[in-house]
């Protein structure tokens, strides 16, 4: 093993996928190190072979369709010296998997086998790699846990995935594989969809590991913002090429190609007024060669102004929605044998009001309610108490022959648009189903002809109108949602959480979109998120909610410039700024917290 060498040394990469459709060079020619202690972040959108990189590092590309066809990826190995990670035997790699390098997926739900207890399988590691007794991998299990910061280890170790929360089954993710003490850790998209609380606990986290375990990190993910927190050298990639890599400050303080300044450019910042968000198409082209050809992109000051809600009411206007001391508990049961029953108060309390034309803003952690708050207002969650007074009637109170035909005018955009679609219809018939169920027109052929219409406003081709759900990237299949609902033409539709999990690039796009219809069409929003910067940037009043009840509320600009709860202000605090000041805040505390660890 050559210590002075960088960690690891990847040249010219190239990992191919053939099918029906022609080869697919998902890594082209990518070349980076990674030094020892060092945080290098791959950032770009679906698609630009980020994660496939990472997979290739580790040959868990599937074999076929997939071919790592050419490049080399010298390690410096702790075990077998100076290696060439791309050229071993299975043996050997098992060997390295797990131990030297080691990884957290995307989605630890599916990471984590749900018939085992979170403990067993961090154990698990411990016994194949370092031949613990099951006690000893059990005592250092618990240690990990505690290491990671998870309430109750011991609890958790008999607990099973389902039991507990996203940010503690990431951290047992992170327990997982750190539990070896790598040499080199691979995480991909650790923070996605997190609140922004628990996203900032995980950063903390994984650099806190960097420093106390020597471990090298490789940082994936589509969000810059993130970035500026956590790494050292920044490496963009665009359809499976590098198109630009530097230190984190070189990155942000001056970008030179134009799909780097598009990332910067789409993110929503706190300081930003309501605005149109820049999206990759103003900043660049591709031809049909592939060659990108950039653009001169408008300054953002010149961006397109959308009609603001002031919050001022004259007497005369009259709310939309009225909700008034709405309660949603779920009963649960003390035990097998008794009758005594408590209740989760998932939403406690809850009243406001909601006017014509307005985005309310609905923001907090998960399971602070606001999402069964936006189920209970179309009924889609029973109420337990309150009334829900929607264009003056009481949903609250209706039958299911009345509520089924007062929600032509009220829809909702789910947060997973594939889980809402049914992949059995094309995407014609799922936009014409409403218009059938409520009447909406007198024939198909009209209603075909008005689907047509929508996937147009909505961006979205002709030829789409025959193909299915499983055929759209994620951003599309919102764009379906978005149709869908728009095809009754309602008054209201909540959003929940319906850009979380999308690139930045694409969410910028759908924000851009739901503002446009808004202006259009005279849509009122209830905009659900736990990412306050796109609360931000979408609503004209916020509420803020926690333990069931709305803590905070106000017109966007107070609850972001004045904030009067606590929580409100943890909240902000949470959130990567991404300017230039805060990465050289960053980039200071991470060199301290390395001189005091060796002092």
């Amino acid at each position: 093993m050559n210590l002075s060498a960088p960690l690891l040394q990847v040249h010219q990469l190239q990992t191919h996928f053939q099918s029906h459709r022609g080869l697919t060079k998902a890594v082209d020619n990518v070349s980076f190190t990674i030094n020892q202690q060092e945080t290098v972040a791959i950032v770009g959108e679906s698609g630009s072979g980020k994660s496939v990189t990472s997979l290739s590092l580790m040959q868990l590309i599937p074999q076929p369709p997939g071919i790592i066809a050419g490049g080399e990826a010298i390690f410096q190995s702790r075990n077998f010296g100076e290696v060439d990670l791309l050229k071993l035997s299975a043996k050997e790699l098992q060997k390295i998997r797990g131990n030297e390098i080691s990884m957290i997926f995307q989605e630890p739900m599916s990471s984590l086998n749900p018939v085992y207890t979170c403990g067993s399988q961090v154990a698990e590691v411990l016994i194949w790699h370092q031949k613990l007794s099951k006690a000893e991998a059990k005592e250092r299990t618990i240690a990990l846990f505690e290491q990671v910061k998870l309430p109750r280890p011991e609890k958790i170790f008999r607990a099973y995935p389902h039991e507990i929360s996203g940010g503690q089954k990431q951290r047992v993710m992170i327990a997982m594989a750190m539990a070896c003490g790598p040499s080199i850790l691979i995480a991909d998209e650790p923070t996605t969809a997190l609140d922004v609380t628990v996203q900032a606990h995980i950063l903390d986290l994984l650099n806190d590991l960097r420093v106390r375990s020597n471990t090298s990190i490789l940082f994936i993910t589509h969000d810059l913002g993130v970035v500026a927190e956590i790494a050292d050298k920044v490496i963009v990639m665009y359809r499976g090429r590098i198109v630009e890599q530097g230190s984190v400050l070189e990155i942000f303080s001056n970008p030179q190609h134009p799909y780097t300044k598009a990332l910067l450019a789409c993110r929503p910042k706190l300081s930003m007024g309501r605005k149109y968000l820049p999206t990759v198409s103003d900043f660049m082209e591709v031809d049909n060669s592939g060659n990108i050809i950039p653009k001169v992109a408008p300054p953002i000051t010149e961006s397109i102004e959308y009609q603001k809600d002031t919050g001022i009411r004259t007497p005369l206007d009259k709310p939309l929605l009225v909700v008034d001391n709405l309660k949603v508990y779920f009963p649960v049961r003390k035990g097998l044998f008794t009758r005594s029953t408590e209740y989760i108060k998932a939403v406690d309390g809850v009243s406001f009001d909601v006017y014509p034309n307005e985005t309310i803003g609905l923001v907090g952690e998960s399971g602070c309610g606001k999402t069964t708050l936006g189920r209970a207002l179309l009924r889609l969650v029973q109420p337990t108490d309150g009334t829900i007074h929607f264009n003056n009637i009481n949903i609250a109170g209706l039958s299911a022959d009345a509520l089924r035909k007062s929600r032509k005018n009220f829809q909702m955009i789910f947060q997973d648009p594939y889980a809402s679609l049914n992949p059995m219809q094309t995407i014609g018939q799922a936009i014409m189903e409403p218009m059938q169920v409520h009447q909406v027109l007198t024939t198909d052929k009209e209603r075909e002809a008005k689907a047509y219409e929508l996937l147009q406003t909505v961006n979205l081709m002709p030829e789409h109108f025959h193909r299915y759900p499983h055929e759209f990237s994620g951003g599309q299949r919102q764009r379906i949602s978005i149709a869908r609902a728009l095809a009754l033409e309602p008054k209201c539709i909540v959003c929940d959480e319906s850009v979380s999990a999308l690139d930045v690039s694409v969410q910028a796009q759908v924000l851009n979109l739901l503002n446009k219809l808004k202006a259009e069409f005279g849509i009122t929003y209830i905009f659900i998120t736990h990412d306050l910067a796109v609360a931000r940037f979408m609503a004209d009043r916020i509420f803020v909610m926690n333990a069931g009840k709305i803590v905070e509320s106000g017109t966007a600009h107070e609850v972001y410039a004045n904030p009067q709860n606590a929580y409100t202000r943890t909240l902000l605090a949470a959130i990567p700024k991404g300017d230039l000041e805060d990465i050289k805040n960053a980039q200071t505390q991470r060199k301290a917290l390395m001189t005091q660890f060796l002092a």
